[in-house]
């Protein structure tokens, strides 16, 4: 049975020192025994929302807008661990949270005063150690370069494959982007790693990419 997709938007956010206004996006991906949340949205401590000039939406109002609740996500993906990426996580306790363990590793290290949105008391993880298939129809692949633990999403779906890229990369100009071009702050830890990844997605040959930042959808 193919799976279905649908966007969340759970935020606008402006990088500190710009006047850009980025969305927020996060995807709901139903399956038959239930439906798995791509991201959660910004969380995080208020003076970083206050730097990143954050218009939040709660994840349960994003879900309404798709006749759904939280009650109704049965997994959480999270492509990293950065606050706009698992600022929500909280509002999921009851489902399991597949990252990366590399990811997970790092976020402990950096991202402590970040503890409390993806590393609560009871928070379930789902371990993962490169690519994995999660359900049928829905899988993982390792794509590090902007985080070393940062995974891209691939569904299923019945007019062909969809891939969630996080932010592997910010916007489709940087995905499209010649070898070389400069980045902007943040796009990759790893340069080399950020590269190869984006050669990896290029290569999957996927129907449509779609971008946490921004609307735009690649169709192949």
């Amino acid at each position: 049975m193919a799976l279905e997709i649908k966007r969340l938007h759970l935020a606008s956010l402006s990088p500190p020192g710009t006047r850009s206004e980025w969305p927020v996006h996060g995807f709901v991906v139903t399956y038959p025994d239930g439906a798995a949340l791509v991201d959660t949205g910004v969380g995080g401590p208020q003076g970083l929302q206050d730097d990143w000039r954050v218009v939040n939406v709660a994840a349960a109002e994003a879900l309404a807008g798709l006749d759904m609740s939280p009650a109704d996500i049965t997994m959480v993906i999270n492509t990293h661990l950065h606050f706009d990426h698992c600022g929500q996580n909280a509002v999921f306790k009851h489902a399991a949270f597949h990252v990366q363990r590399a990811e997970l590793d790092r976020a402990r290290r950096e991202s402590s005063d970040l503890a409390d949105w993806f590393d609560f008391a009871g928070a379930r993880f789902e371990l993962l150690d490169g690519d994995t298939e999660i359900v049928p129809g829905l899988s993982v692949i390792a794509t590090p370069g902007h985080t070393n633990g940062h995974q891209s999403v691939v569904i299923q779906a019945a007019d062909g494959e969809d891939l969630l890229i996080g932010d592997a990369a910010y916007t489709p100009q940087l995905y499209g982007g010649p070898e070389g071009q400069e980045l902007p702050p943040g796009q990759a830890a790893d340069r080399e790693a950020w590269a190869a990844s984006i050669g990896r997605i290029r290569s999957t040959g996927a129907d449509r990419v779609h971008f946490c930042h921004h609307t735009d959808v690649i169709h192949a």
